[in-house]
């Protein structure tokens, strides 16, 4: 009782301290317990990554953005695209090259399946809640035996030559029927909603059946939003400073070429040498200032069907370009032009209703966007990446660095008629 009456006849102040410091110790254990019950149920239940690695930081800085780390996605991926073209050089080099029908009539390779169950492969082993969007199905490979072993054959036989980095990955595929169903989990439809990764696991297939240019091409997107993306580029010189030539689409398979071009948005963009191991050093690259129209270098696709020469031709002209323009495949010409080998690539609309593929662009327009350049459609909009397997929303592409790109922006809208 005396100690009730020397609370009682304590300062009111005193009285109030003390209140608050109980009802802190209070809150205090309210939320280490709610959190202890919390991981306990995450122990149970799979929760994505991306909210487990986000839940702590929310929690202690509520107001404050949360700018998320894709260290683990940059790695994973540049690994898996690396182990992926060593496996379409084993194709090109062994001949191993076999080709089927798909409806819009673009070859299919051996390689592109091969590839493609790598790749899916090393990211479920790392993130398996995420989704794929990818351009294969392995349909063909369950009516063919011979085509379905043939690939079997090259994808449990390539691996990188570094333990660790094969570790990473998850090792090699249990067994063929395994190989079919990966190949099989790229059929998401996309979406602006959660962690999507798309795939074009031969980026290029006539480039690459005739020796020239072609890419192993990987992308992440988060909520609709492209946030990593890579590129392996096999027959490209490692040197950043190697300019294009105008043979840079011919058969470029002799040695010291092979080159991955890789982005992390917000944080720039990298290439560094293509091996067979864990990753060589990397180093910066950036779009080189264009301060003289007339010595800019144009990149377009080989293909008259992918692209309109005719007009592309015309807008080089009103733009005083002098330069002949370089022809490849694949999304070799952005990272080409990211690095400074190039400047403009324009890919101009041929069919009305023709639709872009998400994985035809979805790395390089993020590597070109992180070197420093701006990638539009022929309407001046951003590529939007969240409606589907398709850039159902866009029309064409413009890629050149940020200073000039309204220029030639307006000049492609005066040849093409759009507004």
């Amino acid at each position: 009782m005396s100690s009730v009456r020397n609370i009682r006849g304590a300062p009111k102040s005193f009285i109030l301290f003390i209140s608050a410091s109980v009802l802190v110790v209070i809150v205090a254990t309210f939320l280490s317990r709610s959190w202890s019950r919390l991981s306990l149920i995450s122990s149970h239940i799979q929760v994505p990554a991306v909210i487990q690695s986000a839940a702590p930081r929310l929690l202690s800085t509520p107001s404050a953005p949360v700018k998320m780390s894709y260290t683990k996605e940059l790695e994973v991926a540049q690994l898996a695209v690396q182990r992926a073209t060593q496996l379409t050089k084993r194709v090109f080099h062994e001949k191993a090259k076999g080709t089927t029908s798909k409806d819009d009539k673009s070859p299919v390779t051996i390689g592109d399946f091969g590839a493609q169950a790598l790749i899916i492969s090393a990211l479920k082993h790392n993130f398996p809640s995420d989704e794929i969007v990818a351009e294969e199905e392995a349909d063909d490979l369950r009516t063919d035996g011979t085509l379905r072993d043939t690939i079997w054959d090259l994808v449990s036989t390539t691996k990188l030559e570094d333990e660790s980095a094969e570790g990473m990955l998850g090792g090699a595929i249990t067994d063929v029927d395994a190989m079919l169903d990966v190949i099989d989990l790229g059929k998401s439809t996309g979406g602006n909603q959660g962690r999507i990764w798309t795939i074009d696991p031969i980026d290029g297939t006539k480039g690459f059946l005739r020796g020239g240019q072609y890419a192993v091409c990987l992308g992440l997107m988060v909520d609709g939003d492209v946030k990593v993306g890579v590129l392996g580029c096999p027959n490209l010189p490692v040197d950043d400073a190697a300019p294009l030539t105008a043979d840079i689409g011919a058969n470029q398979t002799d040695e010291g070429r092979g080159v991955i071009f890789s982005a992390v948005l917000g944080e720039g963009a990298s290439s560094r040498a293509l091996g067979t191991g864990k990753l060589v050093d990397g180093k910066p690259i950036s779009m080189r200032p264009l301060n003289e129209m007339s010595q800019a270098t144009f990149c377009e696709s080989v293909e008259a069907g992918h692209s309109s020469h005719g007009d592309q031709a015309e807008i080089a002209k009103k733009l005083g370009i002098t330069q002949p323009s370089v022809r490849m495949d694949s999304q070799a010409k952005y990272g080409s032009i990211a690095r400074g080998a190039g400047d403009v690539y324009l890919r101009l609309p041929v069919k009305k209703t023709y639709q872009e593929k998400i994985w035809d662009h979805a790395a390089g327009d993020l590597i070109v966007r992180e070197a420093g350049g701006q990638v539009t459609d022929i309407h001046g909009k951003r590529l939007d990446f969240g409606v589907g397997r398709t850039l159902a929303n866009n029309k064409g592409v413009v890629a050149a660095p940020k200073d000039v790109h309204g220029q030639i922006l307006s000049v492609v809208k005066e040849v093409l008629g759009v507004n």
